[in-house]
Parts: C-alpha cells; structure tokens; sequence
C-alpha cells in the first residue's frame, strides 16, 4: 500500500500540522513516510501545502506531480490541485471559501464542512482535525490510535492536554463526511 496525498490550503488551516500528525500517525505504525511541506513567505493567509506518502514499502522520491488524494481547504488549492488527481483517485474538500466546486468527472468527490462543524462544536483550532478524520474514514492509511500517538509527538507537551478534544474532532470528522461524486 502507498498513499500519496497533497494536503492544501490558507497558511493558519492547519495544512502543514495536519500532515505532521499524517506523518507521525504512519511512523507510530511503522510505515515508511514522507513529509514535504511549502508555502510562502507570508505563511498565515497566504497559500501552504504539503505533501505526505505513507507507504509499506521504501520511499523512492518525496517530490510527486500527481496524487492519489487531494485534501483541499480554499479555492486557490482548488485550482491549482484538482487536475493533479490521478484519474479514480479521491479528492476531499471543506466548502468553506469555495466559490467553484469540483468539476472533474474521473474522479471521487467528498465534501466535509470542517470549519462550520468545527464552529458548532466550539472548537475552531480544530477544524484541520475534523479533516484528517473526514480522510481516514475516506481512507484508513493509519489507525486512531496512532494518529493519538501522531499527536503526542508533534505537539509540545504543553498542548497535550488538548489532544482528547482532537480525537473528538477527528471521529466528527468520520461522521459528517459526504461523498458527493463516485466513479
């Protein structure tokens, strides 16, 4: 099994930490990973993504053009993104901020509203959660508890006590996803 994953969004989403916790998540359960972020210079608000493989097997490149999975969090990653879906792959996306929906026929669509989910729940910091969760009931590459363990590691040990409140933003996530496009 490979996973290859582009995870894109508004520097302050979450995008890079959420690939982190991906990671560390694939790490905990013994694969091999890869994680390579970018974005600009002007980080919070402007355009960061990242990209994650977790694999069974050696990772030959970090550097990927097309992608299994597509996490998509604003219009611009949108853009930019959707046509570097392999054909049959999946992408899933937050509707908050999207002017123009998907419009590709080959592939899978998912929709989970994270940001509002997250707002409802009282728990805004955790809207990139919700989406991992979204992701792994789409696609269990790692189990909770180690995304648990992902968290453990790459949050500072002040924030620890946070991590209950993740897990549940995460199984939310597992509950509102939709799918909105099967091929």
């Amino acid at each position: 099994m490979t996973e290859e994953i582009i995870i894109a969004g508004f520097g302050g989403q979450g995008v890079l930490s959420m690939g982190k916790i991906l990671a560390y998540s694939g790490v905990m359960q013994n694969q091999e990973v890869s994680w390579m972020p970018s974005y600009g210079p002007e980080m919070r608000g402007g355009t960061a993504n990242v990209t994650v493989i977790i694999s069974d097997e050696r990772i030959s490149s970090p550097i990927l053009n097309i992608f299994d999975t597509a996490i998509i969090l604003n219009q611009q990653s949108l853009d930019k993104f959707e046509k570097s879906i392999k054909p049959g792959g999946t992408l899933l996306y937050d509707d908050n901020g999207i002017t123009r929906p998907p419009t590709r026929k080959d592939i899978n669509i998912f929709l989970v509203q994270a940001a509002q989910e997250a707002a409802k729940m009282g728990m805004t910091k955790t809207m990139n959660m919700v989406v991992l969760g979204a992701y792994l009931k789409i696609k269990p590459v790692v189990q909770d508890k180690n995304v648990e363990a992902g968290l453990k590691k790459s949050l500072p040990a002040r924030h620890h006590n946070l991590i209950p409140e993740n897990m549940t933003a995460v199984e939310r996530g597992k509950e509102i996803v939709e799918q909105t496009q099967k091929v």
